[in-house]
């Protein structure tokens, strides 16, 4: 059996992401981050948290 996904706050992926609830919810609403709306908050999964950091992360040099 799979094992369902872990859901995030908007203030645990700002906490973990380091950055303002307000930089979370920009993301949401644009679709750069995947969530899911539950009433009138949204959720975002551990994986699509993941996902996000590994096609945003920045190679210098």
């Amino acid at each position: 059996m799979a094992k369902e996904p872990d859901f995030l706050t908007v203030a645990e992926v700002a906490e973990r992401m380091r950055v303002s609830k307000m930089t979370v919810y920009r993301l949401v609403h644009s679709g750069e981050l995947e969530a899911v709306r539950v009433g009138r908050s949204f959720r975002v999964s551990e994986q699509a948290l993941s996902d996000y950091l590994e096609k945003s992360f920045y190679q210098a040099g």
